[in-house]
């Protein structure tokens, strides 16, 4: 009985077996059905002729389900986007209206769209990707499902807003006529007007419907700015007589007529001056600076001239004789070649034939009507120093770069990625100038370039933010960028440490070069990272500078490892077995294959470096040059009782703390 019990019951249980494998099997092929139509209907929406509804065969696959099923389906996403995504893209108003009536699709449901013209993607919903994709019909039926009209996208923008980036002016109206808000702004602060610029037929719709004429972004600017900055006559017309203020400033403290001079709008400029009230100092400003504008933008010396001759015609008509001053007054700069600005019409006259001199003379300008810290200012330096750089006229570029590295750093810190920027730009050019003047003049070094002050006045710029800089990375939150800055600043300072090496020529000089390297030694600067200090960045050919200024990083020369800079740092007080985050000295950097090199192993061995120092991962110096088969350095003479003794404590855990405490520290370096 208990066998035929048994019997039953494993009969029983592989009934329940059986049919719990069918359901299984069932619920796969269920699921599987289900994966086909769901990519048969994207298949469907992508490719299906405009106008046309899903096939006969699609819509009753689909309609065997039930319509929570179905809801299910066009949930789906592939490639970050639903089926009614897009059909909205595609505007495929009969597919869209079908989703959302016979399949319950949700019309809230975002998916990515790809911008063409900057590839950027974005997370927003149909209602706006129909849009940005000009499909009227599909909005109308969006809206009609009651489509929120003002969903933003993942950056705050909405459908309308975009919309008038796009220029889609029945879009726009239809719906601002359904309760679209055109004041409402992105997370930049850029309006619909903003966007509106290129049409003067939507700037005059927006603003017949309320919108703000001077509103402005995170910049500060308003449509005003961005309309000259596109050269939009009409547009700037319409905004003016719309009351638009021509005095507001933008963050870099740019009003109408300044963008005007700055983007060389010549249209603009001159119905601004006929149509604004500008004293007479401030139209000789902007007739200069436009000046300068045609000249380092569009390398027109005849319009730079016009209106330079201009603008000191403006200066000269004074009541009393006197002309007007050029304010602020700047100091003289070596930069500049401590030229200073033309005054009247003979020395604007004299300086014509002379290029130099007139480049000169738009640098000024700028700096003075802009100030040193504005954008443009920056920019021209950094643009006109590569062009005599491209000429090879190194020295003039450092000139440049070199006060544009000031001012960066004077204006924000060493942290910022523009002040990285320049300095890595700066740093690298003088050493590829350095090897090239060694390559022609060989021992014989009669024109030195780069200067060995142009090198000081680096490395002391540098160099003193180094302390406040990695104060500031210690502080939360940390951003890498500000990680990543620091790591290179922290590399150009040792390539401008062995520029010292290479241009300190009199006894002066190489003085001066201890001073300053003993200074630096004292503030231990480490990197973020690796904790790696000045002197295992030296020993290692990692330590290179890449820069975009410059088109090939393979032309770039290897400077480390160097054993004159390594020679310096220790003789300065560089600690020999100083220990980065893997527990690793300079020497087992310099042990490395890629960095071995017979003296420099020497030098920091006879400076007192350990050979049986482990880092953690086990390995000591020792081993690794020992395994290493182009060495030639005899390690038993570097090998002491006393490190022999600190091994055998630490391999036997033999107790130390009977020990002096000055051994305390030298056990350490034993241990793994």
């Amino acid at each position: 009985m208990s066998r035929v019990y048994e019997s039953e019951g494993a009969t029983l249980r592989l009934n329940r077996f059986g049919k719990w494998a069918m359901w299984i099997g069932n619920s796969h092929r269920w699921n599987f059905s289900m994966d086909q139509l769901f990519l048969d209907l994207i298949h469907e929406c992508k490719y299906v002729a405009p106008g046309a509804q899903l096939t006969y065969t699609l819509r009753t696959r689909l309609e065997k389900y039930k319509r929570e099923v179905r809801k299910d389906i066009v949930s789906r996403m592939k490639d970050g986007c639903a089926p009614l995504f897009i059909a909205c893209k595609r505007g495929h108003v009969e597919i869209v209206e079908y989703l959302i009536k016979k399949c319950d699709a949700d019309i809230e449901q975002r998916g990515k769209y790809e911008v063409p013209d900057d590839r950027s993607v974005h997370c927003v919903t149909p209602l706006w990707c129909a849009a940005v994709s000009g499909n009227l019909e599909v909005i109308k039926c969006l809206i009609s499902h009651g489509a929120d009209v003002n969903a933003v996208s993942d950056s705050g923008s909405t459908p309308v807003r975009s919309a008038c980036f796009m220029t889609h002016m029945d879009i726009v109206s239809y719906l601002v006529a359904n309760g679209a808000d055109i004041l409402k702004a992105n997370y930049n602060g850029g309006t619909c007007l903003i966007n509106s610029v290129q049409s003067v037929e939507l700037c005059t719709f927006l603003l017949e419907h309320g919108a703000d004429v001077n509103a402005t972004d995170i910049q500060n600017k308003t449509a005003l700015h961005y309309a000259i900055q596109e050269h939009r006559l009409q547009t700037t017309k319409l905004l003016l007589e719309h009351n638009a203020d021509p005095l507001l400033k933008s963050r870099y403290n740019d009003d109408a007529l300044q963008t005007a001079c700055l983007k060389g709008a010549i249209q603009i400029f001159d119905y601004l001056v006929e149509n604004v009230s500008y004293d007479t100092e401030r139209l000789a400003d902007a007739n200069e600076l436009m000046g300068s504008t045609f000249f380092d933008d569009h390398n027109d010396m005849h319009m730079a001239m016009h209106y330079w001759r201009r603008a000191m015609s403006l200066r000269m008509a004074t009541t009393d004789g006197v002309p007007l001053p050029k304010r602020p007054a700047l100091a003289k700069h070596e930069a500049y070649r401590n030229a200073t600005e033309f005054s009247n019409l003979d020395e604007l006259n004299a300086i014509m034939l002379d290029l130099d001199a007139v480049r000169i003379q738009s640098l000024l300008i700028c700096e003075r009507i802009l100030g040193p810290h504005h954008k443009d200012t920056l920019f021209r330096l950094m643009f006109r120093g590569a062009s005599y750089a491209d000429a090879l006229r190194y020295q003039q570029c450092i000139d440049l770069w070199r006060r544009a590295l000031e001012i960066r750093v004077e204006k924000d810190s060493i942290l910022y990625a523009d002040t990285c920027f320049t300095a890595q730009a700066l740093v690298r050019l003088m050493v590829d100038l350095n090897e090239k003047t060694l390559e022609m003049n060989a021992s014989n070094r009669e024109k030195q370039e780069p200067r060995f002050c142009d090198v000081v006045a680096i490395f002391k710029l540098l160099s003193n933010q180094l302390t406040e800089a990695r104060e500031l990375l210690e502080k939360r939150p940390v951003h890498k960028r500000q990680r990543d800055s620091y790591e290179r600043i922290l590399k150009c300072v040792t390539h401008l440490i062995y520029l010292l090496v290479e241009t300190a020529s009199s006894e002066v000089e190489k003085t001066l070069m201890h001073q300053l390297v003993r200074n630096l030694v004292k503030q231990n600067p480490r990197s973020v990272y690796t904790e790696d200090t000045l002197l295992h960045l030296c020993v290692s050919s990692l330590n290179t500078i890449n820069s975009s200024y410059f088109t090939s990083a393979d032309d770039m020369h290897t400077i480390f490892p160097r054993l004159d800079v390594v020679k310096l740092l220790l003789d300065c007080g560089a600690y020999v077995d100083a220990r980065n985050t893997l527990r690793s000295t300079p020497l087992h950097i310099a042990s490395n294959a890629y960095n071995f090199h017979n003296p420099l192993i020497k030098l920091l061995l006879d400076y007192g470096a350990h050979l049986d120092t482990p880092n953690r991962a086990g390995d000591t110096p020792a081993r690794l040059i020992s395994s290493n088969p182009l060495n030639n350095v005899n390690l038993l003479n570097y090998t002491s009782l006393q490190c022999q003794a600190a091994q055998a404590i630490c391999k036997h855990g033999i107790r130390s703390t009977d020990l002096p405490v000055t051994l305390h520290y030298f056990l350490e370096l034993h241990r793994e």
